[in-house]
């Protein structure tokens, strides 16, 4: 593809890193941004630096905020449960199914030894401190990860280590499929799925 000039085809480069934006798109989107006002752009700029700069990661939940200690700890929501998930994504499309009112943690991955991702990596220990320290609170844990092998493999991982806690471990249904992404499920797919969530034991995978 060739370019009118190098500081588009350098846009091009920029914006075509990101996931799903191919050049063409990427294209249509620099020459989009050159002829919008100059104070939308650099909005866009600032707002973007200010995502890097200031976004945070709660110390109990881990999830994406603004802040140290998000509303997690405030908010009015059902205590006795803790969803653990990958990611925030993971946690919003849960959310915004509606079908759940409890608590969240977020692993922050799965354990992966490809890609040398492994127990330490992830907010593995954080969770095992946070059911110890709420002193019989907390009652079950859903384990809501995506049905991959390294899904399966942390959640193998996780009921291990929450074994001598004595909260109930279940997963949610595998109306997902094996092999999907969590984020992607239709909102009454992974409703449906939170709902009818099952016990969870090393032999049901």
């Amino acid at each position: 593809m060739e370019f009118p000039s190098e500081l588009i085809e350098e846009a091009v480069k920029e914006i075509s890193k990101l996931p799903g934006i191919g050049k063409k798109t990427a294209l249509r989107l620099a020459l989009h941004l050159l002829k919008e006002k100059e104070a939308a752009t650099q909005s866009l700029t600032e707002s973007l630096l200010r995502l890097r700069k200031d976004t945070q990661y709660c110390g109990t939940c881990h999830v994406i905020s603004h802040t140290t200690d998000c509303t997690c700890r405030t908010i009015n929501r059902d205590v006795s449960v803790i969803c653990v998930v990958v990611d925030t994504p993971d946690l919003l499309a849960i959310r915004s199914t509606g079908q759940y009112q409890g608590m969240f943690h977020v692993l922050g991955g799965v354990i992966s030894p490809i890609e040398g991702i492994g127990p330490e990596d992830l907010h593995i220990q954080s969770l095992v401190d946070r059911i110890q320290a709420a002193n019989g609170e907390v009652k079950e844990v859903i384990l809501a990860l995506s049905a991959t092998m390294e899904g399966d493999t942390t959640c193998f991982y996780l009921s291990r280590k929450l074994e001598g806690t004595g909260v109930k471990i279940s997963t949610i249904a595998r109306g997902i499929p094996v092999g999907g992404e969590l984020e992607y499920a239709d909102e009454v797919t992974l409703g449906r799925s939170i709902v009818t969530r099952t016990n969870y034991s090393s032999g049901s995978l």
